[in-house]
């Protein structure tokens, strides 16, 4: 079957996101610059941005994505039909993820203060896939290496995102989707399947000084 190689960012926040500026028109302008093919839009608890991004996004790929708030955990929603509540165990939420046909990814297990997820939770929450690569992390290539290698032990596919906050650090991190076509439903599928391979490099501390300048401002 011929495939189309996709450049994804899986992690993007909107203004959305309470802690976020970026609006849907600097996300596909730097999304169209960078040469990617799309982005998943994941604001935390809400999914405000995605009829806009659907809207918007003039041709590219906008995977629809909800970043839930768990005890000690973050997780991203792909393809939500309807908010999952925050503040639930990492099991539950996944269970929700789950009824609704949703796909569930543990995002930055090892992000330290953020999130640190004991592998026994992870592995009896079923999740669907781990985003390994995420910009945000500190120090980016060692949390990586934490992320794969609980990937590896679950048997998980691999996703990566840059966790922007902000235009200019979007793509970061990102993934490479081999998808039957650039439908969200096939990309879905393939990430399910394990057809990615993950890339990027963290945010700079300038940068996180400007996303915090910037909230500000929002404020």
């Amino acid at each position: 079957m011929d495939r189309v190689s996709l450049r994804l960012d899986l992690h993007v926040h909107t203004r959305f996101s309470r802690d976020a500026v970026s609006s849907l028109g600097e996300i596909n302008a730097r999304c169209r610059a960078l040469s990617f093919d799309g982005y998943a839009v994941c604001d935390h608890d809400s999914v405000g941005a995605l009829a806009e991004a659907r809207a918007s996004c003039g041709g590219l790929v906008v995977v629809p994505g909800l970043e839930i708030t768990v005890r000690g955990a973050h997780i991203v929603c792909l393809d939500p039909l309807d908010v999952v509540p925050s503040g639930l165990s990492i099991v539950e939420t996944v269970e929700r993820i789950h009824a609704q046909g949703a796909m569930a990814v543990l995002a930055h297990p090892y992000a330290i203060p953020r999130s640190h997820v004991k592998f026994k939770e992870a592995e009896e929450a079923s999740f669907d896939a781990i985003e390994v690569a995420n910009a945000a992390q500190i120090p980016f290539g060692t949390v990586m290496g934490w992320n794969r290698g609980l990937a590896e032990r679950l048997g998980l596919p691999q996703t990566g995102g840059s966790d922007s906050h902000i235009p200019e650090t979007f793509g970061r991190a990102y993934t490479v989707v081999e998808s039957a076509s650039r439908e969200t439903e096939d990309v879905i599928e393939a990430i399910r399947e394990g057809r990615t391979s993950v890339a990027g490099a963290g945010i700079g501390f300038g940068e996180r000084l400007v996303k915090f300048w910037r909230l500000l401002q929002k404020a």
